[in-house]
């Protein structure tokens, strides 16, 4: 009897143990995140242009990752047998940023790839946009800026010893044609409230220019006739900077140019109108597919001895999206572009 009741207890044990283990592979945090293919989404409840409604069928979709994270070991378990799943370090997603901070410059991101595409489809359309520029967001400081532990993340650098620029490249400019170690006083603003910050120029790595040490995207607001509102809810980032500039130019130049299509995309995009290249395009394209949609805007930007030189890993998302196309058998059509205006012409002449 008692030898019984021994091996009832170490069945027990073991059972708890196995339980154990099952539990912490599925639910347990690692250090690790998966990237999926995220969603395709109407851009009609996001653009709203005073005064104008979107009656034409088909639309246009901005097109997400999804981020699975912090990822269990069963997740990425999981990930190793996806074609399109990406493995990787909370470093590799997210740098030196906390969870919150990353969640932030994504909302940031996205504000300021907002602004960019209203400026740009007025722009092309011809019609007056008025661009308020407040300075320049700082969207991450290096370890060793001189100015860590006085700016954060989301202040708004708008002035150098008191003078205001009008453009992000003319801060950047001005700041380089110093000397490093001399005193520099900032102007920033946060939660609304005017703050200053003294500190001394560091030399940038890899370089011998002076520098304050942040990261930086331009703070504008535009101001346009008819109004156009923006709002994209939780998505963020900037890569749907290309497909809010297409819905807003088609509203504002009541053009028909989806012809009952859902037409997807990607690329950041400036005030001019230029587009920029993204991440994430194989998975961007997998889930446009899957959508139905007809077309995809995908950045045309080639790899250049430069860009591969300051990244050897560089791909053009061009490139890549035709790769990605060709081996899910979609029939989607995949259309580079380089500027807004390519957007447009393919839409308009096909």
């Amino acid at each position: 009897m008692p030898a019984r009741r021994h091996r009832g207890w170490r069945w027990a044990l073991g059972l708890g143990i196995a339980l154990a283990g099952l539990l912490a592979l599925c639910f347990l945090p690692t250090n690790r995140y998966v990237e999926v293919p995220g969603s395709a989404e109407s851009l009609k409840p996001y653009v709203t242009v005073r005064g104008i409604k979107d009656r034409e069928k088909g639309q246009y979709m901005l097109t997400t990752v999804g981020i699975v994270g912090p990822a269990s070991p069963a997740v990425l378990l999981w990930a190793q047998f996806q074609p399109y799943a990406e493995t990787l370090t909370k470093a590799e997603l997210m740098g030196s940023d906390s969870s919150a901070e990353y969640d932030l410059l994504q909302r940031y991101y996205i504000q300021s790839a907002g602004t960019n595409a209203i400026q740009a489809a007025f722009t092309l359309a011809k019609q007056p946009v008025a661009v308020n520029h407040l300075g320049i967001y700082v969207m991450s400081l290096l370890a060793d800026s001189p100015f860590k532990g006085k700016l954060k993340l989301g202040d708004t650098i708008t002035a150098l010893d008191g003078h205001h620029y009008q453009t992000a490249d003319a801060y950047v400019k001005a700041i380089a044609a110093r000397k490093v170690g001399s005193t520099l006083t900032l102007t920033y603003t946060r939660a609304g409230q005017t703050r200053h910050a003294t500190g001394k120029l560091m030399r940038l790595p890899g370089t011998k220019k002076a520098g304050i040490g942040i990261t930086l995207t331009e703070h504008t607001t535009v101001t346009t006739t008819p109004k156009v509102t923006i709002d994209a809810g939780e998505i963020g980032g900037p890569s749907a900077g290309l497909m809010f500039a297409l819905q807003t130019y088609t509203l504002i130049t009541h053009q028909q140019l989806r012809r009952g299509q859902a037409i997807a995309g990607t690329g950041t995009i400036d005030g001019t109108g230029t587009v920029g290249q993204i991440g994430g395009i194989d998975k961007k394209v997998v889930i446009a597919a899957k959508t139905g949609a007809k077309v995809f805007f995908a950045p045309n930007q080639p790899a250049t001895k430069a860009l591969l030189k300051l990244d050897p890993t560089y791909q053009n998302n061009y490139a890549v999206a035709k790769r990605t196309a060709k081996a899910i058998g979609t029939k989607m059509v995949i259309v580079p572009v380089k500027h807004l205006q390519d957007a447009v012409d393919y839409l308009t002449q096909r």
